[in-house]
């Protein structure tokens, strides 16, 4: 195996070189990973902005991915070369009050992988052992990129507890097209979808949603969810979009005793209003994930194995990493696009999916 690899690396905010680095070297505690494929997030345009883990530049970011073990170290159990596999991206310190409590995202330590330290734009990553999960021969290389954002989704949505029956609006047709989904397999009825994309929105039909709100036609979605809840409001909200406005309506359009889902990262200095009265006497809710980790994993496996989920709607280009930084700016430039995956593999081509 050559020494070098090709990566995608963050230099600075607003500047991507995609060059030969060092292939990442494991310990006795870790595997190496052939990459196949890795989605691009929301989290990698935030870094590549400096808005996010700017103080870790330069960094190969991604942390959505799939690949094959092509090393093991020498205390790794249970995997061998020629695996299948993904990787949760969540660790900690292991020993604190919150990492002992099954707590891990809380760890005053907590590192993601492509986020705190190198990840998966690249032709190899290196993960801990024990984070590794094989992916089964029902999935293809595709979906298990995918095993990340779905494990965020159902971390979200087992925060809510959610009865079956229960109504559900979910603010956002991007990652709220997979909240839909999911809400469905949970037994949501109905499920609503506000969204300002036209084209977003029949993605989210196609995924689960029983009614679909543009904000076009209905400038304050508030009204509508509540005249399509018998005047009450949803009995829960998920907020997937990430600003202060958004947030305030989703509290506006939840029911009395009804229950939030804080899911949509804002600015560090962004603000929300709330009227503490309101919220007292009306005995709502809230709740709130920032990540997939552990079980949720293995869930999200479950059930994009089994065609439980079927996320690909949301799949619309594969391109070569030598495009890296076009990718990102295509998906800012063209809302109509959702997930866009880098492959590593040499004499790529752009695919539309």
């Amino acid at each position: 195996m050559s020494k070098t690899m090709r990566a995608a690396v963050y230099e600075n905010p607003g500047v991507i070189t995609v060059k030969d680095v060092p292939i990442p070297e494991i310990n006795d505690s870790e595997v190496l990973i052939k990459i196949a494929y890795t989605g691009i997030c929301g989290t990698d345009w935030s870094i590549y902005t400096g808005k996010y883990s700017a103080d870790k530049l330069p960094l190969i970011a991604g942390h959505e991915f799939s690949g094959t073990i092509v090393e093991v170290g020498s205390e790794v159990i249970g995997l061998s070369v020629g695996d299948r596999v993904t990787a949760d991206i969540n660790m900690g310190c292991g020993h604190c009050f919150y990492c002992r409590k099954g707590q891990t995202l809380l760890c005053s330590e907590f590192r993601q992988l492509g986020i705190h330290m190198d990840g998966a734009f690249a032709e190899y990553v290196k993960a801990p052992w024990k984070l590794i999960h094989k992916i089964p021969e029902s999935m293809d290389m595709l979906k298990a990129a995918f095993v990340e954002p779905t494990s965020c989704v159902i971390h979200s949505l087992k925060a809510l507890n959610m009865p079956i029956g229960s109504s559900i609006a979910i603010l956002g047709s991007g990652l709220g097209s997979l909240h839909a989904a999911a809400a469905k397999e949970r037994g949501a009825a109905p499920i609503i979808v506000i969204g300002r994309n036209k084209d977003r929105l029949e993605i989210a039909k196609k995924m689960g949603a029983d009614i679909v709100i543009s904000t076009e036609d209905y400038p304050d979605p508030v009204e509508r969810v509540r005249e399509l809840t018998g005047g009450r409001g949803a009995d829960y909200v998920i907020e997937s979009v990430g600003t202060p406005e958004t947030y305030e309506q989703a509290l506006d359009m939840l029911r009395p005793g009804g229950t939030l889902a804080a899911f949509g990262i804002t600015a560090d200095d962004d603000v929300m209003r709330i009227n503490p009265a309101k919220l007292v006497l009306s005995e709502k809710k809230i709740t709130s994930s920032c990540a997939g980790v552990g079980e949720d994993w293995t869930d999200a496996i479950t059930l994009l194995s089994n065609n439980r989920i079927d996320p690909t709607p949301l799949f619309s280009k594969i391109m070569p990493l030598d495009k890296m930084e076009e990718a990102l700016l295509l998906l800012q430039k063209n809302r109509n696009l959702v997930k866009i995956f880098i492959t590593p593999v040499e004499g790529s081509e752009t695919i539309n999916l």
